[in-house]
């Protein structure tokens, strides 16, 4: 059976990395048989997660875990015609190589009570000797990553202003739909609710928070894929 490594699920949420969210999401929808195993990036084979082990085969990266999965299993895309698979493709972009950055730092700079929130959630379970030390280095390295590649450059109004650009065009295509190509779930959706999830149902603070749970359609859109690829999560 296929082996997904990622964080350990926490908040209620399946998980606190919109990536592992993106995957585990994906082999829900497509209703791929998996296991979760619990890890941290350390001793993964990018440094990151999620990875999985697929009999033997090990692939690292959710964008190239999800083409895995869709050439190996059910490709939820190939109903797609061209111009919707580009436009899936940019609009995965604008979720993880632009919005992705507003919500990290928010997440690991905007506030200390946020900070505290976070480090609970992913250093908790390590040995107090070396817990807060580990949490800080990793909260230094990630804070020049952001500087790095200039999101963190910007003043807390404008990474909010930006992010919220990125809502507004996320909600304004997704309109009424229940996904965001009609009536079916595809790689474009697993890649959005692992990001939509992650910003307006966690216990983390941010003016995207306050945002994304003002448009009802995104609000409505999370909801509905908690409850029919996480029932299991709900019920607990």
């Amino acid at each position: 059976m296929l082996k997904l490594y990622q964080f350990n699920r926490t908040w209620g949420i399946p998980n606190l990395s919109p990536f592992c969210c993106k995957v585990e999401t994906y082999l829900r929808m497509a209703d791929i048989d998996y296991e979760i195993v619990t890890a941290l990036p350390p001793g993964a084979p990018k440094g990151k997660l999620p990875y999985v082990d697929d009999g033997g085969k090990i692939v690292a990266d959710s964008h190239f875990i999800l083409t895995h999965l869709r050439s190996s299993y059910q490709d939820l895309d190939k109903h797609l015609d061209s111009s919707q698979q580009a436009a899936s493709l940019a609009w995965q972009h604008l979720l993880e190589d632009h919005l992705f950055w507003s919500f990290f730092y928010f997440r690991w700079m905007y506030t200390d009570e946020n900070w505290k929130i976070n480090r609970k959630a992913i250093f908790g379970g390590l040995p107090p000797v070396i817990r807060d030390i580990v949490a800080m280095r990793t909260r230094s390295k990630i804070k020049r990553r952001i500087i790095d590649q200039g999101m963190g450059r910007h003043q807390t109004e404008e990474i909010s202003m930006l992010g919220k650009q990125d809502i507004d065009a996320i909600s304004d295509f997704l309109d009424n739909k229940p996904y965001f190509f009609g009536d079916q779930p595809t790689s474009l959706d697993a890649c959005a609710f692992g990001m939509l999830i992650n910003i307006i149902g966690c216990p983390v603070e941010s003016p995207l928070k306050i945002y994304g749970l003002a448009r009802e359609n995104l609000k409505n859109y999370v909801n509905r894929i908690s409850q029919t690829y996480y029932a299991d999560l709900q019920q607990a």
